[in-house]
């Protein structure tokens, strides 16, 4: 038994307008199938996608808050002028650049057009085959312990665990990378940003539940109600969905 990443899920006032700007951002498209926006590759609506992480973008009718999000997606390009012409575009499709501290880095800090950050990565050759998106990061206190639980939680396969960050990435050598990356500062706020995870087809969603909880995992109450996914939390707190086979 195991699950796997299948979306990023991002909170938003406007689901149309964000999933708009994250379409062409990645060069994906958007499709409302339901009261959310899905966002993946184009060609038609695939879900879920083989390869692909996509994002899906939920309405909420609470604004974000100024606390940085816990989980932010990074974007590779390929040269430094890829770079610069990416950051430009970005800008145009209302992104802001953004200051979380980084000091001088190499790489350009920017939010979504509700505030979101993510980072535009300057050229790694590591990340040349990820597709448009090239990690999901999540800031936490323990890279080892969130290794231990992810890598159990998951089919995907841990590729490197240091103090600073364990890193992730599915079993296929295909999409993005899962990073856990050592950030000052604990969670305080509920995560804007969160994972959603599917069991295959074979296997048993409450069975998958159980064996979350038997790893660390947590069940929250968001006011969910009757619904058929599963809201949980990792062992630092980060909470995450798993889905109902469709």
């Amino acid at each position: 038994m195991a699950l796997r990443p299948v979306m990023v899920n991002i909170k938003a006032l406007d689901p149309s307008a964000v999933g708009r700007f994250w379409a062409e951002a990645l060069g994906w498209s958007a499709y409302s199938p339901g009261v959310t926006t899905y966002v993946g590759p184009g060609g038609g609506f695939v879900w879920p996608d083989p390869v692909a992480v996509g994002i899906d973008v939920v309405p909420v009718p609470e604004p974000k808050t100024t606390t940085k999000n816990r989980v932010h997606l990074d974007l590779p390009t390929t040269s430094a002028a890829h770079q610069a012409e990416l950051v430009a575009r970005l800008k145009a499709l209302g992104a802001t650049p953004v200051h979380v501290g980084q000091g001088t880095v190499p790489w350009t800090v920017l939010a979504d057009p509700e505030g979101n950050e993510f980072c535009v990565l300057e050229p790694r050759e590591i990340y040349r085959d990820t597709g448009p998106i090239a990690v999901v990061v999540v800031d936490c206190a323990d890279p080892r312990a969130m290794a231990r639980f992810w890598d159990e939680a998951l089919d995907w396969t841990l590729h490197e665990v240091t103090d600073d960050h364990a890193v992730l990435r599915s079993a296929k050598g295909v999409g993005p990378y899962l990073e856990f990356l050592r950030t000052p500062g604990v969670k305080t706020v509920p995560d804007r940003v969160h994972l959603d995870l599917l069991p295959y087809p074979a296997d048993d969603k409450t069975a998958e539940v159980a064996r979350l909880r038997a790893l660390g995992a947590t069940d929250l109450d968001l006011g969910q109600g009757d619904v058929p996914w599963t809201c949980m939390a990792d062992p630092e707190g980060h909470e995450f969905c798993v889905l109902a086979p469709s």
